[in-house]
């Protein structure tokens, strides 16, 4: 069932919950792919029905050429929830639904850990996420929402947005997607040649060698090895590595026995841009 109109969505699941259906919700901007239908799997086994949203949000990209770059096509994403997961309510709103005055973001407090990585980079990236996603909220009324941990500091920004805004819907971490060879399952793969696929698994083994080497070296041998690793592959462009605490996601230079650590990375290969992170513990 596809959707455009939030006015026939709100129909449809009043009488789902009228029903006494509980209701998930999987934000997504199209270009579905294996992590997506792992995320919507994890959704039917917590949530009676599920809602798949499609829309590339403007106020997200802070680089209008990665914005055009991004893979569209409406007909194959519907073809591929029908193929798998036919039950699934697919809403695909226009612009107009979303941002009813004119498309811009709010601002948000979410706190100083927005400040690094993909904050750092991406300016006003995470206002642009909590804008639309607070919207998506307040249409869908969901009980659920799922992300998937690949994009962890967003996992932790959506958990601070609906403690600013109140919104009664429980935020569920979802594990990464990876293919055999350890890339995270991302709709920018798409973007990216076979050979460039292959080449991407530098990504992975970089945070596994992190990873195994976190115990009994320090971060800035670690950071080092890392930076090492991608220097020798001149195809890719680090942007960060960053070891951060858990806790704060602040990136850190030293450790603490008691705490928890995770690894995060970003980088270019060739115009595409990838980003992963992997638990150090």
């Amino acid at each position: 069932m596809v959707i455009n109109s939030k006015k026939s969505l709100q129909e449809t699941l009043e009488i789902a919950k009228k029903e006494g259906n509980t209701i998930g919700l999987v934000p997504t901007m199209g270009a579905l792919h294996e992590g997506h239908l792992s995320l919507i799997n994890f959704a039917y086994s917590q949530c009676d029905r599920v809602v798949v949203s499609i829309f590339v949000n403007p106020t997200q990209f802070n680089n209008a050429a990665d914005l055009e770059k991004y893979p569209r096509d409406l007909s194959k994403d519907a073809e591929f929830l029908k193929t798998h997961n036919p039950e699934t309510i697919v809403f695909t709103p226009e612009i107009k639904e979303i941002y009813s005055d004119e498309v811009k973001s709010e601002s948000f407090e979410f706190g100083n850990f927005v400040n690094f990585m993909e904050g750092e980079f991406r300016t006003g990236h995470f206002d642009g996420v909590g804008s639309v996603l607070k919207r998506l909220f307040d249409i869908v009324k969901p009980d659920k929402a799922f992300f998937g941990e690949k994009d962890y500091q967003q996992l932790r920004v959506v958990k601070k947005l609906v403690e600013i805004t109140g919104q009664p819907v429980e935020i569920v971490g979802c594990p990464t997607s990876r293919n055999k060879f350890g890339l995270a399952q991302s709709s920018r793969n798409f973007r990216l040649s076979d050979s460039q696929l292959k080449e991407a698994e530098l990504i992975y083994e970089a945070l596994t060698r992190a990873k195994k080497m976190f115990s009994t070296n320090s971060v800035e041998t670690i950071e080092k090895e890392v930076e090492q690793l991608f220097q020798a592959h001149p195809s890719f462009e680090l942007e960060y590595f960053s070891i951060v605490k858990e806790k704060d996601l602040i990136p850190t230079k030293t450790k603490e026995s008691e705490e928890n650590y995770r690894a995060f990375i970003a980088a270019f290969l060739g115009e595409v841009r990838l980003i992963d992170n992997m638990a150090l513990y």
